[in-house]
């Protein structure tokens, strides 16, 4: 089984609005081994994650992390070793425009 280690996804999402930064593709698996998220203003913020098997809507249990502090001008390195599956979606939420988000990691096929 090939593996393949990339960039899974990168966005600077619009404030208040779930967001999808990777979804898996047919016929594959991924590990999402780090989840960075910047902090570009002078004022803190805060993010959610979540995982959304087989894309389900989002629910509670789906949730990571919610409405984490991230400090003015600042990052967050997230190590997770997230396992998904074939169209499992990784959804991030900002509280405002001025975070991003960027998911290295692999692909197995």
């Amino acid at each position: 089984m090939p593996q393949t280690y990339k960039v899974l996804g990168q966005s600077a999402p619009l404030a208040t609005t779930l967001t999808d930064l990777y979804t898996v593709p047919s016929a594959t698996s991924a590990v999402v081994s780090t989840l960075t998220v910047c902090n570009r203003a002078a004022a803190s913020k805060s993010f959610r994650l979540a995982v959304r098997p087989a894309g389900a809507s989002i629910a509670d249990e789906h949730y990571i992390a919610y409405d984490v502090a991230i400090a003015a001008n600042d990052s967050t390195c997230l190590t997770l070793g997230l396992t998904l599956a074939t169209t499992d979606v990784l959804s991030v939420y900002a509280s405002a425009a001025d975070l991003s988000f960027q998911a290295f990691g692999s692909e197995i096929t």
